[in-house]
């Protein structure tokens, strides 16, 4: 499938894409994990996009869920509206600034600052510090 994106063009294998996202879906769904970190992978190894269109489909990916979870969060009484309010439009700044910065650095920089950036969440989620 060929994929537009700013006026390139970039060619993406849907079948290794869709098998991958079935298996990351499957995994994820037995362990209670979030699949993110490892679609990201996918998309940029596997599927040879770049990273500053992986960045906002990850985006996209995870809206609807993080929309069903404020909905439920909101419905329980666990919502902070100034929070919301704050983190909202940060949200949708750092969406279209990120691929426009991404865009113009070299992609293993942008590959590298990902990979430092999972590391640090993964230290974190383990207790290190």
């Amino acid at each position: 499938m060929k994929v537009e994106f700013w006026g390139h063009e970039f060619e993406a294998n849907m079948i290794v894409g869709c098998t991958g996202g079935f298996l990351i879906a499957i995994m994820s769904s037995m362990f209670g994990f979030g699949g993110g970190p490892f679609m990201v992978p996918l998309m940029t190894v596997a599927m040879g996009l770049p990273m500053y269109i992986v960045v906002g489909s990850s985006l996209l990916a995870i809206f609807f869920n993080t929309a069903m979870g404020t909905v439920r969060h909101m419905q329980f009484g666990n919502f902070d509206l100034v929070f919301f309010l704050a983190m909202f439009p940060a949200a949708l700044l750092g969406g279209y600034i990120g691929p426009q910065i991404a865009k113009k650095l070299s992609p293993i920089i942008v590959k590298r600052v990902a990979c430092a950036g999972l590391a640090l969440l993964a230290l974190n989620l383990l207790g290190v510090y």
